[in-house]
C-alpha cells in the first residue's frame, strides 16, 4: 500500500513537472559590431579597412559632450578608430594630440592587442564649424577618453595601456594624472611638461646641444637665408605655386623670417646632422630646399595656418610653449621684430594662461606616476621639458643617445630594449605576452 501511494505521488510531480515547463528564450549571438552598436547606441559604426595583426577595424563617429559638465549645451562629432583582435586581448589607447589618420602604433605591435585611437577634441574631422574655445581644455578631453574607456571596458577584458607621441605623449600624462587606475600603464612617446608660454629650457638645449662648431653653423646658415633674401622669397613663390599653397594669413616675407628663426629648434628636435648644415658655396636653390627640409615652409601656409589654431590656443593657455630667439640674425630682421608664437593663435580670444595646470600634472607625474614608461631622444628640443620621476617612484624613463623627436622603442640598442619588454611584462603580468618588434 505504501508502494501505491508513493508511484502516485512520483506520478503526480512528473505531471506538475511537465505541466509548468519554463520556456527559453533563444540565446541572442550578437556579432562584435553589434555589440559596439549596444555600447554607442547613438554612434556611426562603419568597418574601415584591416591592417596588420587585426581582424577587424571600425571607424566610430561618437556625439560626445561639447561641456561634459553640462551635456545639454550640445554635442560634436568625435571621431574614433578601433581595431580589434579579441576581447581577451590587452587594449591600447592612443590619445592622439591632434587629428587621428588610422594606423597602427608600436605598442600595439607589441603587445599584439586592440587599439582605440582617439582624435583629439576640436582637431581634425572632429573639429565643429566654430570652435567653442572654453570648452578646448585639457580637462575636457580627459573625460572624452574616461568615458570611451568605461564604455569599452564592458567589451574588453584584458589590460589597458595609454600611449602617444609628442602633444598625444603630454596628453598621456594628463589623462594618468587625473584618472590613474583607468589603464594599468602608460607609455608617453618624446612627451614635454612645459613650464610656461615660453619655456627657456628649449633654449638652453639649443645653446648647448651638440658642439659650438655645429651651433656656429646653424648660425650662419640662419643669416644665410636672410642676407639672400629676396632669392628665398623667389624659391618660396615657386613652390608655392607648385604645392598649391597660399600665404594670406602669414605672408611669404613673414613666414621666411619665421622659419628662419624656428630652424634651431626644428634642427635639435628632427635630428639633423650637422655635417649636412649647407655654407655660403649653396645656391639659393638649396638654401631653401634644406630650409623646407628641416622646418617646412608650409606650416605657414593658410591651410596649416588654420589647421593649428587649437594647438597654439591649448599651447598658450594651459600646456605652454617655447620663443624664440633673434640674437643670429637681429639685425636682418625686416618684419619680425617681437616673435611669438601668439602670432599664430586664434585672434580676439582670451589666452590667458594658466600656470598651474601642467605643474599640477608634472607634480603627479613625478611624485605618483607608477608604471609609466617614457621614451626619449637625446637631442630632441622637447626633451629638455621632460619630466623626471622621482627614484621611489616604479617608472621608467628610457633616453636614446643621439634620438631625437621620432625616437621610438625600435631604435633603441636589443639590451635596452629587452629593458623596455622586462619593465612592461612586470607591470602588465605573465597573462599578457610581450612580442619583441622585429628588426
Amino acid at each position: 500500500m505504501k508502494f501505491i501511494k508513493k508511484g502516485f505521488f512520483y506520478i503526480v510531480i512528473f505531471v506538475s513537472i511537465v505541466g509548468c515547463r519554463v520556456q527559453l528564450e533563444p540565446v541572442e549571438i550578437l556579432t562584435f559590431q553589434q555589440k559596439l552598436e549596444k555600447l554607442f547606441p547613438t554612434a556611426e559604426i562603419s568597418k574601415i579597412e584591416v591592417k596588420d595583426h587585426f581582424i577587424s577595424e571600425y571607424q566610430l563617429i561618437l556625439n560626445q559632450p561639447i561641456n561634459h559638465k553640462n551635456p545639454s549645451e550640445g554635442t560634436f562629432k568625435h571621431y574614433v578608430y578601433l581595431s580589434h583582435i579579441d576581447e581577451s586581448a590587452p587594449t591600447v589607447i592612443v590619445t592622439e594630440g591632434y587629428n587621428a589618420t588610422p594606423k597602427t602604433y608600436e605598442l600595439s605591435r607589441i603587445l599584439k592587442g586592440n587599439q582605440v585611437q582617439v582624435e583629439y577634441r576640436f582637431y581634425g574631422k572632429s573639429r565643429p564649424d566654430s570652435i567653442p574655445w572654453e570648452y578646448l581644455k585639457n580637462d575636457q578631453a580627459v573625460e572624452d577618453y574616461h568615458k570611451i574607456v568605461s564604455k569599452l571596458k564592458r567589451l574588453y577584458s584584458g589590460k589597458w595601456v595609454s600611449t602617444g607621441i609628442s602633444k598625444g605623449g603630454e596628453t598621456v600624462l594628463i589623462y594618468k594624472s587625473k584618472y590613474p587606475w583607468d589603464v594599468e600603464v602608460a607609455v608617453p612617446y618624446v612627451a614635454p611638461l612645459i613650464n610656461t608660454q615660453e619655456d627657456s629650457r628649449t633654449q638652453q638645449h639649443i645653446n648647448t646641444a651638440g658642439s659650438q662648431e655645429c651651433r656656429n653653423k646653424i648660425s650662419n646658415f640662419q643669416k644665410l637665408l636672410l642676407q639672400n633674401r629676396e632669392a628665398i622669397i623667389n624659391e618660396i613663390n615657386t613652390y608655392a605655386i607648385e604645392n598649391d599653397m597660399t600665404f594670406t594669413e602669414v605672408p611669404v616675407n613673414e613666414a621666411l623670417e619665421y622659419a628662419v628663426l624656428e630652424f634651431p629648434f626644428s634642427f635639435w628636435q628632427w635630428g639633423g646632422k650637422c655635417e649636412e648644415i649647407l655654407t655660403e658655396n649653396a645656391s639659393p636653390k638649396a638654401l631653401f630646399e634644406y630650409l623646407n627640409a628641416i622646418v617646412g615652409i608650409g606650416f605657414y601656409n593658410d591651410e596649416t595656418y588654420f589647421n593649428l589654431l587649437p594647438s597654439y590656443y591649448q599651447h598658450l593657455t594651459e600646456l605652454g610653449y617655447y620663443g624664440f630667439d633673434t640674437t643670429p640674425v637681429k639685425d636682418l630682421l625686416q618684419v619680425v621684430k617681437n616673435p611669438s608664437n601668439k602670432r599664430f593663435a586664434p585672434k580676439n580670444i582670451d589666452l590667458t594662461y594658466n600656470p598651474n595646470y601642467i605643474k599640477q600634472v608634472r607634480d603627479f607625474v613625478e611624485n605618483k606616476g607608477k608604471k609609466i614608461l617614457y621614451i626619449y631622444g637625446e637631442n630632441d628640443t622637447w626633451g629638455a621639458c621632460a619630466p623626471n620621476p622621482k627614484p621611489h617612484v616604479d617608472a621608467l624613463k628610457m633616453i636614446l643617445k643621439a634620438g631625437d623627436h621620432k625616437t621610438r622603442i625600435k631604435d633603441f640598442s636589443e639590451t635596452d630594449k629587452k629593458i623596455i619588454y622586462d619593465k612592461l611584462q612586470q607591470w602588465l603580468g605573465y597573462s599578457v605576452t610581450i612580442y619583441p618588434l622585429e628588426d
